[in-house]
């Protein structure tokens, strides 16, 4: 009797947590606009690879005193991420008081997601629809 009241209060709590897995992969489907899930995937590993290469230049910063491009940040190895996740590609535009990280892509290979994403020095995300 203990073990069939052990496995029904197993499969409750996994129905408990599939349920609230499933309401927030809903929201984070709706946080970035999107309502095809392929894209949605896409565009959080976008927004991360900016985040990652956000969080490089600033370390970049913090040990060489200046801003780099993608190429020397990538061949200094401050970053471990590829130049694009397609359809967007990556660029990054710097001065001499700050950093901009950008994804692009043309407005027919966005699939509904944003056509331009970007990551500045104070790690705010901006998109263009």
């Amino acid at each position: 009797m203990g073990r069939i009241l052990g496995l029904i209060g197993l499969v409750a709590a996994m129905a408990v947590g599939m349920y609230i897995y499933a309401k927030q992969a809903q929201s984070s489907s709706e946080a970035v606009g999107v309502s095809n899930p392929r894209a949605a995937i896409n565009i959080t590993g976008v927004r991360t690879d900016l985040m990652t290469i956000a969080q490089g230049e600033r370390g970049y910063f913090a040990s060489e005193g200046k801003y780099a491009s993608l190429d020397e940040l990538i061949s200094s190895r401050s970053v471990t991420v590829s130049r694009q996740r397609a359809p967007y590609r990556y660029e990054v535009e710097t001065g001499a008081t700050g950093f901009r990280v950008i994804a692009k892509c043309s407005a027919g290979d966005a699939a509904g997601g944003p056509t331009q994403m970007s990551v500045d020095e104070n790690m705010e995300f901006h998109t263009t629809e």
